[in-house]
């Protein structure tokens, strides 16, 4: 296990690579009372097509987050009533390109990773339980479509992509989750469910060797190939549609962003992301000619100043990332709002 310390952030972090491919990361944090434990699936809304062991899978939009909602029932019983019977408090969320599942507790730490652990690996649906969980989701998609910011987000994915599935919600659509059955989710669970798929990070007064050792023993042993993704073709980097959406809301909202060449993982990820929030900061901050023009625009109906919000998205396929800022305030009377995309695009994480 590799042991790396960052004194100017007074932090340390211990890290490894199981056999089967897992990695694992701890950041120690001695004193402290509360511990978290993260496990993050390489795996998101936009994975509906791939190739596993020479065969061609295509399936409903939604299914890794219908996946998420399923992994909480166990054999024996939902894992929910589980952690809170161990004082855990859990929580997972489903992204575009990521699955996670989280917890953090006081006491019973080891108990309660054991269960992250278990559940997460255990495959367990009846077409019972994935057909009384439809309309559960269908409710949650209802909800978001009626929800401004998340319209917003949605609507700049597909102004800004011509055919990539970004383009799609992360949750799907009420009419693609009743083509999901037991079998569809058994079967992006082998294949994307896998520990080399998969990264835990854990923080708190925890010992790392026992971290590492409960991992070892409730993952397998070996993981299994992982399947050749499907995107589609590369989309063009230019935009050549713009939306614009009304809704009875008394907030006027926009979102600008541009599209560049993806970054390596790793620094070079971080590198450009930091520069993408600096430049956002730069246009359209609380010190930018356009704040000013929006600030001096909407002063006479109130007193504080608009909310500002800047962040740069991760890649979804070569060649295109996305950098984007959302922007909103309130302008006199009016009961409407916009989003206006003549080269934009952001992106969200839709909780379960």
């Amino acid at each position: 296990m590799k042991y790396r310390e960052y004194p100017r952030l007074g932090e340390s972090c211990y890290e490894t690579t199981l056999e089967n491919g897992l990695r694992i990361r701890v950041v120690p944090k001695r004193g402290f009372a509360r511990k978290h434990a993260f496990l993050a699936v390489n795996y998101g809304s936009i994975d509906t097509r791939f190739t596993l062991d020479g065969r061609d899978y295509v399936t409903p939009d939604g299914v890794a987050h219908y996946l998420e909602h399923k992994m909480f029932d166990l054999p024996e019983e939902n894992a929910m009533n589980l952690f809170a019977a161990y004082g855990g408090n859990p929580n997972a969320f489903t992204g575009y390109n990521m699955t996670a599942y989280y917890f953090d507790c006081t006491e019973q730490f080891e108990e309660n990773l054991r269960l992250l652990l278990r559940m997460v690996m255990t495959p367990y649906f009846t077409e019972e339980s994935v057909e009384k969980e439809r309309g559960i989701i269908a409710r949650e998609i209802q909800m978001y479509e009626d929800s401004p910011g998340s319209r917003l987000y949605e609507e700049q994915f597909r102004a800004m992509f011509a055919a990539h599935p970004v383009r799609v919600p992360i949750a799907g659509t009420v009419e693609s989750i009743q083509a999901i059955t037991a079998q569809t989710l058994y079967d992006c669970h082998a294949a994307f469910y896998q520990p080399g798929n998969m990264i835990l990070c854990v923080a708190g007064d925890v010992d790392a060797e026992t971290v590492v050792s409960l991992a070892r023993e409730l993952t397998p042993r070996e993981s299994r190939p992982l399947p050749q993704r499907n995107y589609g073709p590369a989309e063009q980097m230019q935009c050549e549609a713009a939306a614009t959406l009304q809704m009875p809301v008394s907030m006027p909202m926009f979102s600008l962003g541009f599209k560049c060449r993806p970054a390596d993982h790793g620094d070079a990820f971080l590198r450009r992301e930091i520069i993408g929030d600096l430049a956002a900061e730069i246009l359209v901050g609380e010190s930018s000619p356009l704040f000013e023009r929006l600030y001096e625009g909407a002063s006479s109906t109130r007193t504080s100043p608009p909310a500002m919000r800047a962040w740069e998205t991760p890649a979804f396929s070569p060649p295109v990332v996305t950098a984007g800022i959302r922007r909103r305030w309130q302008r006199r009377s009016e009961q409407s709002w916009t989003a206006s995309l003549p080269r934009a695009s952001t992106g969200h994480f839709l909780t379960g």
